[in-house]
């Protein structure tokens, strides 16, 4: 029995479903999205080993490159602002909200020359994207363990200072799509004053108009990227760091609505607060 007609029909149901169903679009977009992770860390880690054979912040060329290229296919559209207060040649804090797993095409469209990110330590299990991520230099913490993050912490600041690195860091500490910026961790402003280095905020204007998980919804889509001035923190002592977040806060939430021109019902109203360090 042939097995060409069944799997052509098969194909043919797949393309009416998702003509059909918004669920299903959803999820096709979605799994087509990590397919590319995938395939793209496999074949970047493969570059990056033959050409610098092994970990380090010159790494993040070739991966901003093949992750630069995921906009065309879902049909995304960057309107960046500022982009030049980040190509500064003295080591420095990068802070910007954080949103969806979309997030790491914006943070490509952005990212500076030696500039690393900081993760949390599960995802250097995630495969291909995990080893890629360990080849471009990225320090990985674990959050459930304050002391050995705060250890981390404390060799990000050393090696930045020695290195001239940026460091990237998503203050908030984890995703979030309720139409504002959650509460900010501690662990990115400690970095900076103790390294006396300044802090430079990024915001990315709401994905809701084109991506809503809950919704099911995945289109095409143009997201606003402003970069802040940046805030020095020359001076400033461990005392400071409740200041400096709120200050951070306040600026970065304000852009946010500004730019992404949402409703501001059913918004959290709360300040950053006080939280463990990241």
């Amino acid at each position: 029995m042939e097995l060409w007609p069944w799997l052509t029909a098969a194909l043919l149901l797949l393309l009416l479903l998702v003509q059909l169903s918004r669920s299903a679009r959803f999820c096709a977009k979605i799994t087509l999205y990590c397919a590319l992770c995938l395939s793209a860390s496999t074949v970047a880690a493969v570059i990056c080993l033959l050409r610098h054979h092994g970990p380090t912040v010159e790494n993040m060329r070739i991966i901003k490159w093949f992750v630069s290229k995921f906009k065309y296919i879902f049909g995304l559209r960057f309107e960046t602002k500022g982009l030049q207060k980040l190509e500064v040649d003295h080591p420095c804090v990068i802070i910007s909200n954080h949103q969806s797993i979309l997030d790491m095409m914006g943070l490509m469209e952005a990212l500076p020359e030696r500039c690393v990110q900081i993760a949390k330590r599960e995802l250097i299990f995630l495969g291909p994207v995990g080893l890629i991520m360990y080849l471009g230099g990225i320090f990985f913490i674990n959050r459930q363990h304050s002391r050995t993050a705060m250890t981390v912490m404390a060799d990000v600041g050393e090696r930045m200072v020695r290195e001239n690195l940026k460091v990237w860091i998503y203050p908030e500490g984890t995703r979030n799509d309720n139409g504002d910026l959650l509460p900010f961790k501690k662990g990115a402003f400690y970095l900076a004053i103790q390294t006396q280095v300044p802090v430079i905020p990024v915001i990315y204007s709401s994905f809701s108009s084109f991506y809503n998980p809950k919704t099911k919804l995945f289109s095409s889509g143009t997201i606003k990227v402003e970069v802040l001035d940046a805030i020095p923190t020359s001076g400033l002592t461990v005392a400071d760091v409740p200041k400096l977040m709120d200050t951070c806060y306040q600026a970065m939430r304000t852009t946010f609505f500004r730019i992404s021109k949402t409703p501001q019902e059913n918004r959290a109203t709360a300040g950053p607060g006080c939280q463990p360090a990241q």
